[in-house]
């Protein structure tokens, strides 16, 4: 007997749905309403529109009850500890929910999707600003009566469908509800369009539910250890091209083992972002650290090298971002983002806006610096140059436009921006090399803080002076036996917020220590 037959069927049963834009929640909630009327009950959804940019989902609430005859009141939003199921179509709006009270332990089924979309506050934190995922679960198992939660999105793209039909199969799964699958999938083919992928989303997801198909294993992957470079991938193209590519892999496999595998990483960006003698270049700066290192340190100074050196010589410019907007493998990405159909043309409309800082370092080093000198020319340019542009790249002349700028990497090495930005690589390099015999701990932690360097353009600049005011410690924390711990915490303060007011509290503490660590 269901738990929900008898005297409880006069009761209202109260369902709340959190989706945001282009996840489907609309119709899954249409789908829902149509289901509790098929099987004898009457229905109502309401909708309460979140904020747009992933700042807020809409919550689509649907009340029922079984028809006596008597049309019953209904709410049209939900309250706090009285919602029978909550579905939520992405797992930090799971959390959220609970935050809100919507989800209680005696009665609140909770369905939710386990993939994640990154919220705003997630995105403009300069580190890795990502909430703990394992916490919302952790916090879901005991919030909720019944917790149910899988990678519903991507039962739904193996399916060829959108998330409402996944979640739907994973509410009928669930038996939250006094209904038949039947009448789930009769709702389903009443859409006419895209009826068939729907449903085969739809009957994937109610198995997981239900515990019927497998589910995938949950232990992360091990890190490949790369035992030999040579063969490892599908590289392609001219022979003379190959035989330097392997060369350069061929130097890889003389390296410790443990350093291989983010070498060959660093080896494929950097040759992918300029050419063989770039990566040739990489290597030779690699192998500086390589000397340096030992298998009593775990090699962790070679690694480290290996990742921040491919990163600082793969700088973004003008040229690297034209480069990638006019590959064919971006537009095929966006085509399955947006869901594009083969034959339909997809129309895209890039945004850039040059300041003169990035026109300059496009230009033949003298050049460009002979114009950032002369500060009265400089503002004459920059109040030409300065201003948005957008440009359609599906057009012939917006393609052909970032397709040229793209195909000034062969002359790279002669801009200004490169010799920048490579007398800045050297200086650090050379810096962190320097503290291997005096601190290891130290050198490692230097490298690491490469990480704060990223992006071009104003981004670029604020993150080159929080990486200047980092090591700028350095001095203050001589000596230290905790020196690396602090460097640690201060790169992590900088990472925290864009404006850079928790590393200024950092670099006042720093600059209250002793020259002995604290105990």
């Amino acid at each position: 007997m269901h738990p929900r037959s008898g005297a409880a069927d006069e009761q209202v049963i109260k369902l709340a749905v959190l989706a945001v834009g282009g996840q489907g929640g609309g119709v899954l909630a249409d789908w829902i309403t149509d289901v509790a009327e098929r099987n004898g009950y009457v229905a109502q959804s309401t909708s309460v529109a979140g904020v747009a940019q992933r700042t807020g989902a809409t919550i689509y609430y649907v009340e029922m009850a079984r028809d006596t005859g008597r049309l019953p009141v209904f709410a049209l939003s939900p309250s706090q500890g009285d919602v029978d199921i909550l579905i939520a179509a992405e797992l930090m709006e799971a959390g959220r929910a609970i935050i809100r009270g919507f989800v209680t332990p005696n009665r609140t089924t909770l369905i939710a999707s386990s993939h994640r979309i990154a919220a705003v506050a997630e995105k403009i934190e300069p580190g890795d600003g990502r909430a703990s995922s394992s916490k919302v679960h952790a916090t879901a198992e005991t919030a909720s009566k019944r917790f149910i939660a899988f990678d519903m999105e991507k039962i739904a793209a193996d399916n060829g469908s959108m998330i409402s039909a996944s979640l739907l199969g994973a509410l009928a799964g669930s038996d939250a509800l006094p209904f038949t699958r039947e009448s789930y999938e009769q709702a389903i083919g009443t859409g006419g369009r895209g009826v068939k992928a729907s449903l085969a989303a739809f009957s994937a997801a109610f198995d997981r539910a239900r515990g019927l198909a497998a589910a995938p294993s949950s232990k992360p992957a091990e890190p490949a250890i790369v035992e030999s470079a040579q063969g490892t991938g599908r590289v392609s193209g001219p022979q003379n091209l190959l035989q330097g590519w392997q060369a350069l892999v061929a130097r890889i496999d003389l390296m410790p083992l443990a350093v291989r595998d983010m070498a060959l990483r660093g080896l494929r960006k950097v040759v992918d972002y300029q050419d063989i003698a770039y990566g040739r270049e990489y290597l030779d700066r690699l192998d500086k650290a390589v000397a340096l290192d030992s298998a009593g340190h775990a090699h962790v100074l070679s690694i480290a090298a290996a990742k921040h050196l491919a990163n600082a010589m793969c700088y973004d410019d003008v040229i690297r971002v034209a480069d990638l907007k006019t590959r064919s493998t971006r537009d095929r990405r966006v085509r399955k983002e947006v869901g594009v159909k083969d034959g339909s043309v997809l129309q895209v409309t890039e945004y850039f806006h040059p300041r003169i800082e990035e026109f300059c370092g496009t230009l033949p080093a003298g050049l460009g610096g002979y114009i950032e000198n002369r500060p009265k020319l400089a503002g004459f340019l920059d109040r030409r140059i300065n201003r948005g542009r957008r440009i359609r790249t599906d057009s012939f002349a917006g393609f052909a436009a970032l397709w040229l700028i793209g195909g000034l990497r062969r002359w790279r090495r002669g801009l200004l921006r490169h010799k920048v930005e490579l007398a800045h690589l050297d200086r650090w390099y050379a810096l962190a090399l320097g503290y291997v015999p005096v601190d290891y701990a130290v050198a490692v932690e230097i490298l690491n803080c490469r990480r704060l360097i990223k992006g071009y353009s104003d981004t670029h600049v604020r993150a080159q002076s929080k990486f200047d005011r980092v090591l700028s410690a350095l001095d203050l924390l001589k000596g230290r036996d905790d020196a690396a711990d602090w460097i640690r915490r201060l790169r992590e303060a900088a990472l925290k917020d864009e404006k850079g007011d928790m590393l200024d509290g950092a670099l006042k503490t720093v600059a209250t220590l002793g020259s002995s660590p604290i105990t």
